[in-house]
């Protein structure tokens, strides 16, 4: 790793600074640049995700992905902890914290709508982010994309349910408009631009031009990272000077609820002796979540200054920090897991 890459975490920790006190320098840059959204998908923030997708995509072989399908043990941890524990842990946690431990320090109307927001985010399994997250552990390309195309299906079909169920509400309109363009401009068009140049690269120099394609642009990569800390801790600056107290409170159950189906699904994959460049991403993707779906979910249900919207924004804060913290984690552990 180079000295840059070594010290990846107080970079972004930098940009955490800098992106909150920018807000308040700037206030009026931040307004325009967040008032750039389609269908709640923040387009600069899209344009950045997508430059860091774009490498992995690029060292994805076509070829290769059939034989995923002859190592389940990735896909099933992925989707038995997206779908039938992370949910509903996240809503537990979310009654326990909100409806005891925090009682005495929340007005009791604004619960319910903490509830809901944790909810949302519980529904959600990340879908751009992973291919980051999984290129930072050295993750298998093929392999992740599986993972996250196969997590998109099911959420087309089962997010609405399960929020409806946890909810109690039988109304609910999932925003197809964030939901298709999210997909599209985080896994089809990287997907696609990353096919054309690797069959480019292979007939110029094999895998080897691959390889140095993939190394030349990976700076490139890292700073969209943390441009996009910039911007998303930017755009919340206020909000988390204004009321930090609050902004703890809500944090408390999501950093529970990440660090511990992280721990699930990775002692999962360390028992069954899945290998860590699946291990560790299949891991991440339960972990991390969807917060343009939650969010535009939680603004349709309950309003843009609700409290389940507040807790969904509270959720993109905490995701970055918390996913390097991971990532941080699994590479030192990588020796644990079979070759």
């Amino acid at each position: 790793m180079s000295l840059f890459e070594r010290y990846l975490s107080l970079w972004v920790l930098l940009c955490i600074i800098a992106g909150i006190g920018l807000a308040r320098v700037l206030p009026g840059l931040f307004e325009v640049l967040a008032g750039l959204e389609y269908a709640s998908v923040n387009l600069v923030v899209a344009v950045l995700i997508w430059a860091m997708v774009y490498p992995m995509m690029v060292a994805v072989d076509f070829g290769a992905l059939k034989g995923v399908g002859k190592r389940p043990k990735g896909l099933i941890i992925t989707l038995v902890v997206n779908w039938l524990i992370k949910p509903f842990t996240m809503a537990a946690l979310g009654v326990l914290f909100f409806k005891h431990v925090f009682a005495g320090l929340i007005e009791p109307a604004d619960a319910g709508q903490y509830i809901a927001g944790l909810i949302l985010l519980g529904a959600a399994p990340c879908t751009a982010m992973v291919f980051v997250w999984s290129q930072l552990t050295r993750g298998d390309p093929n392999y992740t994309l599986v993972q996250v195309s196969l997590n998109d299906v099911i959420m087309v079909f089962a997010f609405a349910p399960i929020v409806a169920l946890l909810l109690g509400v039988t109304d609910i309109a999932v925003p197809w408009e964030t939901l298709v363009l999210s997909v599209g401009l985080y896994v089809v068009l990287p997907l696609v631009a990353g096919a054309i140049t690797r069959a480019r690269l292979m007939r110029r120099g094999g895998e080897a031009a691959v390889a140095e394609f993939t190394a030349r642009i990976k700076p490139a990569s890292v700073l969209g990272l943390l441009l996009t800390v910039v911007l998303l801790f930017g755009f919340q600056g206020n909000v988390i000077l204004e009321s930090p107290v609050l902004i703890v409170l809500l944090a408390t159950p999501i950093l529970i609820q990440s660090y511990g189906i992280f721990a699930i699904a990775y002692f999962w994959a360390w028992r069954w002796k899945v290998p860590h460049n699946v291990a560790a991403p299949c891991a991440l993707i339960g972990t991390s979540n969807f917060f343009e779906l939650a969010v535009a979910v939680a603004i349709g249900l309950f309003g843009l200054n609700s409290g389940a919207a507040l807790v969904t924004v509270v959720g993109v804060l905490v995701e970055v920090p918390v996913m390097l913290s991971l990532v941080w984690f699994a590479n030192r552990t990588r020796q644990g897991f079979p070759a």
